[in-house]
C-alpha cells in the first residue's frame, strides 16, 4: 500500500534518495598511516598528510580499495576495474588541504541493488546508483571555549564509503527499512561497523514532493542525520513543508537543510552547490585506480553469507517462518547462535526459545547476543532435558530463568531443584484418581458433555504434582478413566 500525504490540494507522493556516508573498517586512514580507530585525545591521530602540510603525497591504501569492493559485490552491484580519485574544492577550518579527495565522474562501484521488507510483507527494491571511496573531514568543536573553536583533525583522511541510492524511496517506513538493511549488510560483511551514535555511519537525505504521475519536482538535501528514527522523522517534516510551500503558491528552492529534532522543523544551511561549484578535477598526485578482475574474483569468493541467503537457508534448512528467519537473521551473532542451539534438535522450537524467552531475557537485563549470561550450548542443553522428557516446558520456563541469574547449567538446575518430570504411570494414576475423587460433581458435569473440564481435571493434576508430571501421560490417564 503506497505512502501519501493528504494537502489542501489533494494527495501528494513523497521521493526520497540516501547518501550513506559509512566510515570503512580499516587500522589507518585512506591516504595516510595514521591511526584511523576512533576517539583518542584530540590531534593525536593525525599525519603531515591529513594535516595538508606542503609536499605531502597521498598513498592509497589498498585495505581500504579490498572493502569498497566487499561493500559492491554485497550490493550486488558492478565493479568498476578502472576508477579515479578527483579533488572537490571546498574551503572549511577543518579540511586543512582546502580539498577533499573523492570520486566524481569515475567511482569504484556502479549500479546495484538492495532489498528491503516492510511491516506488512511487501518487499521493494532500492536501485543503488554508486558507491564511491573519499576522505571523511575533521570536526569543528564549538562548546569548547566561550569565543572561539577548536579543530580536531583524528577524523580527518579517514576512509568512507558513499552510498548513493536511486531515487526510490517513497516514505519513512521504506527509508529506515533501507537503512537498516543496508547496515546489516555492511556489518556482515564486515566493512563498516554502522554505529551511527559513533558517526561512523550518517545519512544526506534527499526529499521532494510530488502529485500521482508528475515528474520529480525540486528536491532539498537534509545533511548528517545520525540516527535512522531521526531520518525517518526528518523525511515526514521536511515533506510537510515543502507540500506548504507549493500549496501556498511558492516554488521550492534547491538548498541544503538540517533536521532539528528539539524544534520538529528542519531550517535552511546553504542553497545547494552543483558540482562546478565544487571545481572537481582529476587528483594530479593519483594514478587512476586500476584493479584487477582476478582480484575482484577472489574477494568474492571470500565474502560472508549474505543476510537475504542466510534468511532463504534457514527457511528451507530449518523450515521456520519467513519472519522468524528474518529476525534471526538480522545480525550475523544471532544467526551464529541459532544454529548452534538448533544443531541437531527442533528447530522450530529453538526458534521459538531464541526469538521469545531469550530476546525477551536479553531485552530486560540490557544485554547483547555477545554477551547473554545462556550460552547457545547451554539453552541447547535445557532443549535435550525437553526432548528426552526429563522436563515438561513449564518447568523449562523455570530452569530458564535459574540459568539467567546464576549462569548454572540445565541439568545441574534441575538435579539441585529435583524438577525432574514424573513419568511414572502409577504415580500419575494415583494423583488422576484422587483428583476425580475430590471432584465427583465435576466429573458428572464432564460426563454430561462439558468437555471443556477436561482442562480443568488436567491442570489439577499438574497442581498436585508440582507441575513435574509428564503433561502427555497426565491426558492419556484422564482421556482412560473419565
Amino acid at each position: 500500500m503506497s505512502y501519501t500525504l493528504e494537502g489542501r490540494t489533494g494527495t501528494w507522493e513523497i521521493v526520497v534518495g540516501l547518501e550513506v556516508h559509512a566510515q570503512v573498517i580499516s587500522h589507518s586512514k585512506l591516504f595516510s598511516g595514521a591511526s584511523a580507530s576512533y576517539g583518542g585525545e584530540p590531534n593525536t591521530h593525525v599525519s603531515l598528510v591529513d594535516a595538508g602540510f606542503p609536499g605531502m603525497l597521498p598513498v592509497l591504501n589498498h585495505e581500504c580499495v579490498a572493502q569498497a569492493i566487499r561493500t559492491g559485490l554485497g550490493l550486488r552491484a558492478r565493479i568498476n576495474l578502472e576508477s579515479r580519485f578527483d579533488r572537490k574544492n571546498y574551503f572549511y577550518a577543518d579540511l586543512p588541504t582546502g580539498y577533499q579527495i573523492s570520486q566524481f565522474t569515475h567511482p569504484i562501484v556502479g549500479e546495484g541493488t538492495v532489498e528491503i521488507e516492510l511491516s506488512d510483507g511487501t518487499v521493494r527494491h532500492i536501485g543503488i546508483t554508486r558507491l564511491h571511496m573519499e576522505q571523511d573531514a575533521g570536526k569543528s568543536m564549538h562548546d569548547q571555549d566561550p569565543t572561539r573553536s577548536f579543530i580536531d583533525l583524528n577524523r580527518a583522511g579517514v576512509a568512507l564509503m558513499e552510498i548513493v541510492s536511486e531515487p526510490d524511496i517513497r516514505s519513512p517506513e521504506e527509508a529506515g527499512a533501507y537503512l537498516r538493511k543496508l547496515r546489516q549488510i555492511l556489518r556482515y560483511l564486515g566493512t563498516c561497523d554502522g554505529n551511527m551514535e559513533e558517526g561512523s555511519m550518517r545519512a544526506d537525505v534527499n526529499v521532494s514532493v510530488r502529485k500521482a504521475g508528475e515528474p520529480f519536482r525540486t528536491r532539498c538535501e537534509i545533511k548528517n542525520v545520525n540516527s535512522i528514527r531521526y531520518v525517518m522523522h526528518a523525511i515526514e517534516v521536511e515533506a510537510t513543508r515543502q507540500i506548504e510551500v507549493w500549496e501556498d503558491g511558492g516554488e521550492v528552492d534547491q538548498e541544503t537543510r538540517l533536521f532539528d529534532p528539539s524544534r520538529n522543523e528542519t531550517r535552511s544551511l546553504r542553497s545547494k552547490e552543483d558540482a562546478h561549484d565544487y571545481r572537481y578535477f582529476p587528483d594530479p598526485d593519483l594514478l587512476p585506480l586500476v584493479v584487477e578482475q582476478t582480484w575482484v574474483d577472489e574477494l568474492e569468493r571470500a565474502l560472508p553469507e549474505l543476510p537475504d541467503d542466510k534468511r532463504d537457508r534457514f527457511i528451507k534448512q530449518y523450515g521456520i517462518p519467513r519472519y522468524d528467519a528474518s529476525v534471526l537473521v538480522a545480525e550475523q551473532a544471532i544467526a551464529d547462535y541459532y544454529e548452534e542451539v538448533a544443531k541437531g534438535r527442533d528447530s522450530r522450537l529453538a526458534a521459538n526459545w531464541v526469538t521469545g524467552d531469550l530476546f525477551g531475557a536479553l531485552n530486560r537485563t540490557g544485554r547483547s547476543i555477545q554477551d547473554s549470561p545462556i550460552s547457545a550450548q547451554a539453552l541447547g542443553g535445557m532443549l535435550d532435558l525437553m526432548a528426552d522428557k526429563t522436563i515438561n516446558g513449564k518447568i523449562a520456563k523455570e530452569v530458564f530463568e535459574d540459568m539467567l541469574e546464576t549462569g548454572d547449567s540445565a541439568a545441574d538446575i534441575v538435579e539441585r531443584k529435583g524438577l525432574k518430570q514424573v513419568t511414572d504411570t502409577g504415580a500419575i494414576d494415583a494423583a488422576v484418581a484422587d483428583v476425580l475423587a475430590r471432584n465427583a460433581d465435576k466429573v458428572e458435569e464432564y460426563r454430561g458433555g462439558k468437555d471443556r473440564l477436561f482442562g480443568f481435571f488436567v491442570g489439577q493434576v499438574m497442581k498436585a504434582m508440582a507441575g513435574k508430571a509428564n503433561p502427555a501421560i497426565v491426558n492419556e490417564a484422564l482421556k482412560k478413566v473419565l
